[in-house]
């Protein structure tokens, strides 16, 4: 080719020859290509791109490639993270400070503050309702106490498991299957009948368990039904209607097929009685064969197996106490 020409053309310049290398390099594929080495980005734990080196030219292994998971989203697992404590400056009732201790409920620990066991500060506290501060000390049998740190514990309930924090016919409790979580005394928020499967809180946090489980604040709960036969049509109209049962009227939030046919059946309530879900339809003459809670309160038991448990995070403690989840 001419020089001249060469030299003339813009696509023949020494800074475009550069950049015809450069691109060919980038793109192609071939490994008999010149290793050049460039900063790969990959995502790091802050959101930022941290930087790995790689060879250009080199195709990506993806048989063996894995997804990174940020360490600010750690995966649910049974490792316990720190809770900040809400108003861990106010002032609390004596009984209560004595209950989160982990020694005793708070109707016990009345009696004990009537029996004269209990002091503030070296004096002994017989009168009901006083309230201690953080920094006054609490003696019970003249051994100091200290409030028990939050616990708060997401199980996906197995069968044959009762919601009970002990049972004399020595069945198996719940508690059984998180007795290695924690050393704090945690019980249970709600219930959930034998046979019946799925989301389960446990805490030691009183305050939280009421305003879960009280009818006032009517959390969202959503099950996942297993009948005996196909809900008909005719059935399916009364059931969104409602229905009035012995306790008074009731009506789900939403019902939903999941499934091919009309055997499984989705359904969303706030109604907290007992046994709400399986007398529904018993009332429209269907037996519940499988009941499973997948989500309570705006938590789902999503990558926990049956039978196993993981602790809250804090933003989703936060989010329950705040009262921000339906």
């Amino acid at each position: 080719m001419n020089n001249d020409f060469q030299n003339k053309s813009p696509f023949h310049s020494p800074d475009s020859q550069r950049v015809r290398k450069r691109k060919r390099i980038v793109y192609t594929h071939s490994d008999d290509q010149p290793s050049q080495r460039y900063e790969h980005k990959s995502y790091g734990t802050d959101g930022d791109y941290r930087t790995g080196g790689r060879n250009v030219g080199d195709r990506p292994n993806y048989r063996n490639a894995r997804p990174t998971r940020p360490q600010n989203r750690p995966p649910f697992s049974s490792s316990r993270p720190r809770y900040e404590q809400k108003n861990a400056e106010e002032p609390v009732r004596l009984n209560k400070y004595i209950a989160n201790s982990g020694i005793c409920s708070r109707r016990e620990a009345d009696d004990y503050i009537r029996a004269g066991v209990v002091k503030v500060n070296g004096e002994v506290v017989t009168e009901m309702g006083i309230r201690v501060k953080p920094t006054d000390v609490v003696y019970f049998h003249d051994q100091p106490l200290r409030g028990e740190a939050k616990v708060y514990i997401l199980l996906n309930k197995p069968k044959n498991t009762i919601t009970t924090t002990d049972d004399p016919f020595d069945r198996a409790c719940v508690l059984n299957l998180v007795r290695h979580a924690c050393k704090e005394r945690i019980y249970p928020v709600g219930r959930l009948d034998r046979n019946t499967t799925g989301v389960l809180l446990l805490t030691n946090d009183g305050d939280l368990a009421t305003k879960l489980t009280h009818p006032k604040f009517e959390k969202k709960k959503i099950y996942s039904v297993l009948l005996n036969k196909e809900l008909t049509p005719e059935d399916e109209e009364k059931l969104r209607a409602g229905v009035t049962l012995e306790d008074g009227f009731i009506q789900p939030d939403a019902v939903d097929f999941p499934k091919d046919g009309r055997k499984y059946i989705g359904i969303e309530i706030h109604s907290g009685r007992n046994r709400i879900v399986r007398r529904i339809f018993a009332h429209l003459g269907y037996k519940v064969v499988a009941l499973d809670r997948v989500c309570f309160a705006g938590l789902t038991k999503k990558n926990v197996p049956r039978g196993k448990y993981r602790f809250l995070t804090p933003k989703e403690v936060s989010m329950l106490q705040m009262g921000a989840f339906e």
